[in-house]
């Protein structure tokens, strides 16, 4: 039956007909454009650490690890441990995402850098989206043909599951995303280590791992002889840092949280699951080398079918069915995701923007869906050609460093203008070109393009006129204003792009800032009293600006009262990313202690993981 069992068959029906009743269920919630979006901004912590964890994690970065770690052994973890010493910074970031309360990172681009600067990123964004879409059907197809001996073959594969997921995602976007993701974090946890007792069963236990395993490699050192470098691992984990600010599922990762704490807990504890799944697919390729030790010596296309090879050979009757069930949960929470992000972006940021802008909700919910269909065939386009896995990723992983150095300057200083940001992006992508041209490596090409990058836009930022202060006003506002806190927005007529229905204060962080709620309370019923009330000067311009000696201005009046909202900073609510030029003067323990807090713990967290990898590889190897 097409290379498995009727029982595998039976096992992945089974899986396929609960999942689409769950998205039958879900497309009930979705009415407009925020709840296809952003679930309406209704999501708790449990429901956002899933959404997190089952939007990063993918079939094909586990296809990737585990053919990588198949030949250079516990290296070729960094294919995707390049983003854990990054994970601490989520739980700063996470904040800054939720308070503009924009519906795509295009709206960020757009708002802060202008209208051209959104399009670009648009349009990069869209090409994130189909490029991500076709390296997880890629790496899935290449793995079911292994398992299948070739009964289905890749593109057979890829075609079913678009077909399966497209459905799926068009019925309840984001709302059919977020409620499914708990369900597959099982199925992918699962995916992750289910070889593991098989392989070492079959080869003998470790004893057997370590007698069978190919001589030259160092299979359990965190650093390869070759390809995956110690130079690779830290121009990597630089580029990483710039890029993933601007990957533009995480505007929905970020967003749709009910309150900050959700948002912040969401994206990092999710990712450090994350983590803790990739050790499994680098043990796992280890093992597959001693139960396959001819794949040590295939080339980087063909020893991505160690995975579905190794499912075929050691996995029984209904545990194979069992793990391509895994494979399929994995790619329909990536792609539901993708492309359910990938139609904001062209609503909001093309259509929406350049084509209909007075147009009602259905009429762009309608746009939504046919917008996700065209970026998955876009996908499927991508999926029939990419040459392997890795290529796609380094590509990726470039083209959002181009656009990530723009993100982090537009936070951190307000004289980064779209000038600068325009620069550093043509910059940085011709560096990229032509140094790929000539055949540099890829952390070669990132020790170059980085510094350049982040160079050019300071000086041409400098070198040309400054944004208009009232949109800087604005954006900064925003970025000062807690989740919960939106009567301060409305009443200085700031616009906010997307409530959603989960605007107030998550109950555990309001306990723990109780004095600042209060502050807030008092400062609304002075303005509602006194709307003409004098503006303070702008707690969000750096003292060397030339904006600094004037008063605050806001886009309508009343003013928002900044002397209280500063109070509100004051107690807990500051953000270290948004203050980070001013700290020498705004620094104190309290303003920034749940930054500091869990940014700390964050770094705990990646100690340990290092240890536990050490300890691993000391103990099997």
């Amino acid at each position: 039956m097409l290379g498995l069992s009727w029982i595998d068959w039976t096992v992945v029906s089974a899986y396929i007909a609960g999942i689409t009743g769950m998205g039958l269920y879900a497309n009930r919630a979705v009415t407009t454009t925020g709840d296809y979006f952003m679930g309406g901004r209704r999501f708790g912590i449990v429901k956002m650490v899933a959404q997190a964890f089952g939007t990063g994690t993918r079939t094909d970065q586990a296809v990737a690890v585990i053919g990588a770690s198949a030949q250079v052994g516990l290296a070729g973890i960094w294919y995707q441990w390049l983003y854990l010493f990054a994970t601490p910074f989520f739980w700063i970031i996470a904040p800054i995402y939720r308070r503009l309360r924009y519906l795509t990172i295009g709206d960020f681009f757009e708002q802060r850098y202008g209208a051209s600067m959104g399009a670009a990123y648009a349009f990069v964004g869209l090409l994130f989206f189909a490029v991500n879409i076709g390296i997880v059907l890629k790496g899935t197809g290449v793995t079911i043909e292994a398992m299948t001996q070739g009964a289905i073959s890749a593109p057979a594969a890829v075609l079913g599951m678009m077909v399966f997921f497209l459905a799926y995602g068009l019925l309840g976007g984001l709302e059919a995303v977020g409620l499914t993701h708990t369900v597959q974090g099982f199925f992918i946890l699962l995916l992750s280590f289910l070889l593991i007792p098989f392989a070492l069963h079959t080869v003998g236990g470790l004893e057997g791992v370590r007698a069978a395993l190919p001589d030259g490699t160092n299979w359990f050192g965190l650093i390869a002889e070759t390809e995956v470098t110690g130079f690779f691992v830290i121009m990597a984990v630089l580029n990483g840092l710039v890029g993933v600010t601007v990957q533009p599922h995480h505007m929905a990762i970020n967003g749709a949280g009910k309150d900050e704490l959700s948002c912040r807990s969401g994206w990092t504890l999710g990712t450090f699951i994350k983590r803790f799944a990739t050790l499994g697919w680098a043990f796992s390729g280890i093992f597959i080398a001693a139960v396959l030790p001819e794949l040590a010596t295939v080339d980087a296309g063909q020893r991505e079918h160690a995975f579905g090879l190794a499912v075929r050979q050691l996995l029984p009757v209904g545990f194979a069915g069992l793990m391509l069930a895994a494979m399929i949960a994995a790619v329909v929470a990536a792609c539901n995701a993708f492309m359910v992000n990938g139609s904001a972006l062209f609503t909001r940021n093309f259509y929406e923007r350049y084509l209909r802008p007075e147009a009602d909700e259905a009429h762009y919910l309608r746009v939504a869906r046919a917008a996700a269909l065209a970026i998955v065939l876009a996908g499927v386009t991508v999926a029939l050609f990419l040459p392997s896995v890795v290529a796609g990723l380094l590509w990726i992983w470039k083209l959002m460093a181009f656009l990530g150095i723009a993100f982090w300057m537009a936070v951190v200083w307000r004289r980064s203008n779209r000038y600068g940001a325009w620069t550093a992006l043509v910059v940085t992508a011709a560096l990229a070109v032509g140094t790929e041209a000539l055949g540099w490596s890829f952390p070669a090409q990132v020790a170059l393009y980085l510094p350049i990058g982040f160079a050019s836009l300071v000086i041409a930022s400098l070198l040309t006129p400054p944004e208009p202060a009232d949109a800087l006003d604005a954006f900064y506002e925003l970025l000062h204003t807690p989740v919960g806190h939106e009567e301060r927005l409305r009443a200085a007529g700031i616009p906010i792009i997307h409530e959603g229905d989960g605007a107030a204060l998550d109950s555990a962080q309001e306990a723990v800032f109780a004095s600042a709620s209060a502050t807030a309370a008092s400062s609304v019923n002075e303005a509602d009293d006194a709307p003409d009330a004098p503006t303070a000067t702008d707690d969000a311009i750096p003292d060397d600006s030339p904006a600094a000696s004037a008063e605050w201005t806001t886009v309508g009046e009343p003013a928002i009262d900044r002397e209280s909202q500063k109070d509100l900073e004051a107690d807990g609510y500051g953000l270290l990313v948004v203050d980070l030029l001013r700290l020498p003067k705004t620094f104190s323990f309290r303003r920034y202690a749940l930054d500091l807090k869990g940014f700390g713990a964050s770094w705990a967290a990646v100690a340990g993981y290092l240890t536990l990898a050490l300890a691993l590889a000391w103990l099997v190897g």
